[in-house]
């Protein structure tokens, strides 16, 4: 489900008491959020909530869903600090150019939100709680504790911002939803070596169908030769030319 500018994604067959939702949107949309999962599961409550990450556009209606839902919220250690209200992420980078977005990034916050008791770590072993059959994958860069969710038997991987289908950068982009394969968002991502690594790493597992942060989903060959383009050639398609921190990645 998209909201606005970011993905929300309930896993969990419909009508099923057992479901998990994945990120928690833009601001204002808890709401909206909880009648589509209403239509899918009924009255039952997520089993928990995992996030990709705690940049605004994705725990925007967090602390609303949590006033609704009473349930975890999971996300890797390293990014609990950004949810729990202890420190602010780097700074958006409105110099990186490639758009409206990018040149509003200034306006973007940065800084943390508090879930309290709510927040928990993921297991270290790679199971996810709630997700018997997924496992999270470490792709940091975008953020420090991004991580990204896999299922082998189909090969259906959750990547949040590791990689997305949108240019996020431009309005017009965003506005039409023309489905390519990009690197994180350049204004927010503030280690360009990670975030390489983590597009290698997640385009050797040879994905079938990919659900990213923004974006429209792609699947099959044109899922893998994009991806295999974007690791093959990271620092020109993703990469800006100037900025904040592009200094964080060798050539």
């Amino acid at each position: 489900m998209r909201t606005v500018i970011a993905n929300v994604v309930f896993l969990g067959e419909p009508g099923s008491e057992h479901w998990v939702l994945v990120d928690a949107g833009v601001a204002t949309f808890a709401d909206n959020i909880a009648e589509a999962a209403r239509q899918r599961f009924g009255s039952a409550a997520p089993q928990a909530i995992i996030l990709t990450h705690g940049h605004f556009d994705h725990v925007g209606s967090l602390q609303a869903l949590l006033q609704k839902w009473h349930v975890p919220v999971y996300a890797h250690e390293r990014e609990l600090p950004y949810v729990t209200g202890k420190a602010a992420y780097p700074p958006p980078d409105p110099t990186v150019g490639g758009g409206l977005m990018a040149d509003l990034a200034g306006l973007y916050p940065n800084e943390p939100i508090d879930i309290g008791a709510s927040a928990r770590a993921l297991p270290a072993d790679g199971t996810i709680p709630g997700l018997p059959q997924w496992r999270w994958i470490a792709t940091p860069g975008h953020t420090a504790g991004h991580v990204s969710l896999f299922r082998d038997r189909d090969r259906t991987l959750l990547a949040g911002d590791a990689f997305i289908t949108v240019k996020q950068e431009s309005a017009f982009a965003v506005l039409t939803q023309l489905r390519e394969i990009h690197g994180p968002p350049t204004y927010f991502t503030p280690d360009w070596e990670a975030a390489r690594d983590s597009v290698e790493r997640l385009e050797a597992l040879r994905p079938e169908t990919a659900v990213t942060g923004h974006g429209l989903p792609m699947s099959g060959e044109a899922l893998r030769a994009g991806l295999a383009m974007l690791a093959r050639d990271f620092v020109r398609m993703a990469v800006p030319e100037h900025g904040r921190y592009v200094g964080t990645i060798r050539s």
